[in-house]
């Protein structure tokens, strides 16, 4: 089971843009990978998920048009591209490991998260 650890977090203007990494301890070419989030006081939430070769995702639709996520299965790297950023988007990202990029419960293996903060 990989380790997988966030960054690339921080306080940003609306319609800012930040990219978060997400570094896997082993090999991610064998899993879905996931980026979710969770605000304060709500449910976590699927954000955009990848297949294992990165050529299906699906993005919430909170987040369509705004969020890209890649992934380079060499670097054993996952990344999530935010652009147009809104107070909304505040929350705490995860990345995760799953066994298909749309059986959402499958996702698991929680790194600590990074906290992403939209001001208005």
């Amino acid at each position: 089971q990989v380790q997988l650890v966030e960054s690339g977090g921080g306080l940003v203007q609306a319609g800012g843009s930040l990219r978060l990494s997400c570094a896997a301890s082993g090999r991610i070419s064998s899993y879905a990978m996931g980026w979710f989030r969770q605000a304060p006081g709500k449910e976590r939430e699927v954000v955009a998920t990848s297949n294992r070769s990165g050529g299906s995702t699906y993005y919430a639709d909170s987040v369509k048009g705004r969020f890209t996520i890649s992934r380079d299965n060499a670097k054993n790297m996952v990344y999530l591209q935010m652009n147009s950023l809104k107070p909304e988007d505040t929350a705490v990202y995860y990345c995760a490991t799953g066994t298909g990029y749309r059986d959402y419960e499958s996702f698991g293996s929680w790194g600590q998260g990074t906290q992403v903060t939209v001001s208005s």
